[in-house]
């Protein structure tokens, strides 16, 4: 940009900070705005369009439109070149817009005799909150130097906007971050809860987005630039040797630290007008803008290190580092774009809920809100962007639902859900010690899975007969760096002194698919969920699988010790990997250790392929777990992280029903002892028709136990049985209907 359009930038800049800085009201403000760009601009009109709610544009101001279309014209996302725009993102110059695809004439602006047009996202760190329009009588097309003078214009508008600089009457001029918002996400834990918001990264406000000094603010830059190195460079002097993957990312941070590209864009936009901290954060937008359309992982990968960076040269520019000094608040509900599970357990049980930008249902954080039976609701897209700490909010697990700031009517209906919830735990408790032992005299073994130290109390509390499914990889996961053995002797150690006796089954290390270690090179497969993962890993790497296999041996010191692999697909694979249990056992009494009690050995049934093994396979199990969750998404081929396909088959489907039939009827072919563990276990319908289908073991997350206990103590398994057998053979692709009204007629 030449250094007299620059100069007039500045001058713009200061006009309209002055003109904000007025006392008025937000209209007043917005009509005054209009008419600076105008006349600024020398454009025959200026337009200024804020969403009303999250789908509709709303012309709010205007300098050369009809005055009467304000507040009367409005759109849809997408519809026309504004809703276009604010559909994109990105900005629209054309020098005939009526001949532009997806005009739409909307006659009572006046708006057919000014072709050209150009319009600009007003946008925040990704969140479009409304469009600014210019518009001439003559066709032309705007340079280059006027679109870069808007996007300056629009960054303040957007930064004027989070400081509430035009709040008026009308939806469209409401209060950012004070209206009630409704998030649908996706649901990795279920479970209702109230509190306040908490967010593990707080936004950085931007206060002075125009600056008179363009020499003093490229100064300061320069000055947390410096610092931002500096850190960077420190960061990566604490690394440990083998710490490759977080070289790589702190490399990639240097790379960006010390680009000049970046550097001189960020420059660049401070010599139009813009404080450091608004330069910067206009880069950032525009990262993200480009991070939500970029296909290619790596490339999108790269746009979030940039981002990360951005936030951490803000944190030094404006002072306002992750520690704001403010309290958390009570019944705090965690809001983040993502989070590790070192970072998740740091906060420990204090936390009512958690919600998430980003995340999967079978991620680190899922994992850790299960242990501790509190509500996940992930995929809540930009709830980051408008909650502040402190806010209300809502999660509601079962319905992947986040109400922010929710209005009378909806605190009272959440709450009387709550309220009932808690009062079906009080019925729960009492059977705590009862078994689960249904009317036709069946008893069904009732497990709980876990993963953390802080799981095991829960043993006692829910009744839990013993822990199902023990994952170990969360150990490895909360590190920076491989656990030692002696770590992993003490962990399992404490463990089965918490268990008192009751069985626990090791899973051994499931790591792939969603689940990478931060200190292993991620590979980037196409489908991870059906690539290097799980035993998979264990078998290609047998120095890993060797140490915790030690760490297990070690840690029974005499005791039961009970192991299982995931993930297994074929026998080959499952004697490979008792193999390596009894090469360890024959290696630990040579070293004159003690052995474990008796050892039993035996596997997850994850893949369909395991179905069909040899019986030889049943023969040499200990015992069989059904991993629900994986044999569902391979059965159906749906990935269950994705939303669009997940939902569309049912866990009571009939094929499915027959396919778990037909593993209780080869293992007890076999005489090998099966059960279903994974998040189906653990709800009380799809409990009953797995019981009735031949299980007798379930294991589920300790909350779960209660509920379905009390269904299975209400119920005859033959009568049930009776039911899926006529909805079969009706040809009905769901069983879940006639169990359900088959179920309103057993008595309470």
């Amino acid at each position: 940009m030449a250094s007299g359009t620059d100069s007039e930038s500045r001058k713009l800049l200061r006009r309209l900070r002055d003109t904000l800085a007025e006392v008025g009201a937000g209209q007043e403000r917005l009509d005054k705005i209009t008419h600076l760009i105008a006349d600024s601009m020398r454009t025959d009109v200026c337009s200024i369009y804020l969403f009303r709610d999250s789908d509709t544009l709303e012309l709010c101001a205007t300098q050369g439109l009809k005055p009467e279309a304000v507040h009367k014209t409005r759109m849809r996302i997408g519809e026309g070149l504004v809703g276009r725009v604010a559909r994109t993102g990105r900005p629209l110059n054309t020098e005939n817009a009526p001949a532009t695809r997806g005009f739409r004439y909307m006659p009572e602006t006046g708006e057919e005799v000014f072709p050209s047009f150009l319009g600009l996202p007003i946008q925040r760190l990704g969140e479009t909150l409304g469009v600014l329009v210019i518009q001439c009588k003559e066709a032309r097309r705007f340079s280059d130097d006027e679109v870069y003078a808007l996007e300056v214009v629009a960054m303040v508008l957007a930064e004027m906007a989070e400081l509430g600089a035009f709040v008026g009457e009308g939806a469209a001029l409401r209060a950012l971050h004070q209206r009630a918002m409704l998030y649908q996400g996706t649901t990795g834990q279920e479970g209702a809860a109230e509190g306040r918001v908490w967010l593990h990264e707080p936004r950085v406000v931007v206060t002075n987005p125009v600056a008179d000094d363009p020499d003093t603010e490229k100064r300061r830059l320069a000055e947390a630039i410096d610092r931002l190195r500096l850190s960077v460079d420190e960061m990566m002097d604490r690394l440990e040797p083998g710490d490759n993957d977080q070289r790589e990312v702190l490399q990639t941070y240097r790379m960006f630290a010390n680009s000049r590209s970046w550097l001189r864009r960020i420059e660049t936009d401070i010599e139009s007008g813009l404080s450091a901290e608004a330069a910067v954060e206009k880069e950032q937008s525009i990262a993200r803008t480009r991070m939500e359309s970029v296909p290619d992982a790596y490339l999108r990968e790269r746009l979030h290190d940039l981002d990360d960076l951005s936030n951490r040269l803000l944190r030094i520019l404006s002072g306002q580092g992750n520690e704001t000094g403010a309290e958390m608040p009570e019944n705090p509900v965690l809001v983040a774009r993502n989070i590790g599970p070192a970072e998740l357990l740091e906060y420990g049980r204090r936390l009512k809920g958690i919600v998430l930008e980003d995340g999967s249902v079978g991620s680190h954080a899922a994992i850790v809100a299960r242990a501790w039976a509190i509500p996940l609701v992930i995929h809540a897209k930009n709830i980051t962007a408008e909650a502040l700490n402190g806010d209300p909010v809502m999660v509601d697990g079962d319905q992947a639902v986040v109400h922010l700031r929710p209005e009378d009517s909806i605190v009272s209906a959440f709450r009387d859900k709550i309220a009932m919830m808690a009062e079906a735990q009080k019925r729960y408790v009492s059977l705590r010690d009862k078994p689960a032992q249904t009317k036709c005299g069946r008893v069904i073994e009732l497990h709980m899975n876990a993963g953390l130290m802080a799981d095991l109390p829960s043993l006692d509390g829910s009744g839990a007969e013993g822990v199902g499914l023990f994952r170990t990889e969360l150990q490895f996961l909360i590190r920076n760096r491989m656990p030692r053995r002696s770590e992993l002797v003490s962990i399992y150690g404490r463990v089965l002194d918490a268990a008192g006796g009751k069985r626990v089954q090791f899973r051994t290390l499931d790591i792939g698919s969603d689940k990478v270690l931060p200190y292993m090179k991620p590979n980037d497969e196409p489908n991870p969920a059906l690539g290097w993962r799980a035993i998979r890993v264990g078998l290609d790497k047998p120095g890993i699988m060797r140490m915790q296999l030690q760490a297990l041996i070690r840690a029974a010191n005499g005791r039961p010790l009970t192991v299982m692999f995931p993930m297994v697909a074929q026998f080959e694979e499952f004697k490979a990997g008792r193999d390596h249990v009894y090469r360890e056992l024959d290696r630990e009494a040579a070293l004159g250790h003690v052995l474990p009690e008796r050892v039993e050995v035996g596997t997850m049934l994850e893949t369909p392929s395991l179905v069909y093994a040899p019986q030889q396979f049943f023969e040499m199990a200990d015992f069989i777990s059904i991993g629900g969750n994986d044999l569902k998404q391979f059965f159906f081929a749906a990935d269950r992280e994705n939303e669009r396909v997940r939902r569309r088959y049912d866990t009571l489907n009939s094929s499915f029903l027959s396919l778990v039939e037909q593993i209780v009827a080869r293992c007890a072919e076999a005489g090998t002892p099966v059960s279903f563990c994974g998040e189906d276990a653990g709800r009380p319908i799809e409990a009953l028709c797995f019981a009735a289908m031949g299980l007798t073991r379930l294991s589920m997350r300790p909350a779960s136990i209660g509920p379905v206990k009390n269904l299975l103590r209400r119920v005859d398994l033959d009568a049930a049985r009776e039911v899926i057998a006529e909805a079969r053979s009706n040809g009905r692709q769901s069983v879940r209907q006639p169990i359900m009204e088959w179920l309103a007629t057993v008595p309470r």
